[in-house]
């Protein structure tokens, strides 16, 4: 039986990350040898398929952008079909370092779904303003959902073992904010046990910042929708990991 890293499958969405997808790939195959990494081209308009190709990572291009819900959801279907236990998210940019990946999977012996919490102790990294209004505001909310203290229900660093595998990869939320709030809410309410484990969160290593005051207010708003979405939706079945 595979176990550990050997059983786990770093899933990369990528968007127009040319500039820095090869170097980030190089990092993982250095920091984490023999651990296989899927890259999902979200629909990119360069050569982040090519880059990553050559870079020596699998890569699953989409013809459409679908966003990260939409490109994780195919992370996890590609990890059923090809038998694997775990799924790492990692961002694609440069923020997320795997070396904090071992650490995240050996959560997993008691935990379905482990969050890479920036907040929790580890590193430098912060947000101000309304931004850090609505993320206070999520993880008091969700960590009553899960029934226990989260600090960062934002998110994008986490681990998922072999059920919350299996429960993803056939409801994993396409919307906006999908990846992080609702999937931590159906995660929650189908019964997934899920901590955090602190990490340290990097700037980006190459492209183009996604916030600004005006995004940031925009943010807020949006996550409350999706937070009242997750809550009134019908929670999904349980089922043990289809892999061995």
């Amino acid at each position: 039986m595979r176990t550990g890293l050997d059983s786990t499958l770093i899933v990369m969405p990528a968007f127009n990350e040319s500039e820095v997808i090869a170097d980030v790939i190089a990092e993982v195959r250095r920091v984490l040898p023999g651990v296989a990494c899927l890259v999902v081209d979200d629909g990119s308009s360069d050569d982040t398929t090519a880059r990553a190709r050559r870079a020596g990572a699998k890569v699953a291009t989409l013809p459409y952008n679908l966003g990260v819900g939409g490109a994780m959801r195919v992370g996890f279907k590609y990890a059923i079909e090809n038998g694997f236990s775990n799924v790492v998210q990692l961002d694609s940019d440069g923020q997320h370092d795997p070396s904090f990946v071992p650490v995240l999977v050996s959560k997993l012996a008691s935990a379905d779904l482990v969050i890479g919490a920036r907040f929790a102790g580890e590193g430098e990294y912060t947000v101000r303003g309304l931004r850090k209004l609505a993320m206070a505001f999520l993880a008091k909310t969700l960590s009553a959902t899960a029934k226990t203290r989260l600090t960062d229900t934002t998110s994008g660093f986490k681990a998922a073992g072999p059920r919350a595998v299996a429960l993803f990869a056939e409801h994993f939320p396409a919307e906006y904010l999908g990846d992080t709030i609702e999937a931590l809410v159906i995660a929650a309410r189908s019964g997934c046990v899920i901590v955090q484990e602190p990490v340290g969160m990097r700037e980006r290593q190459g492209g183009t910042p996604s916030h600004n005051p005006v995004k940031s207010a925009l943010y807020l708003g949006r996550a409350l929708i999706a937070l009242s979405f997750a809550l009134v939706r019908p929670p999904h079945s349980l089922q043990e990991g289809a892999v061995a």
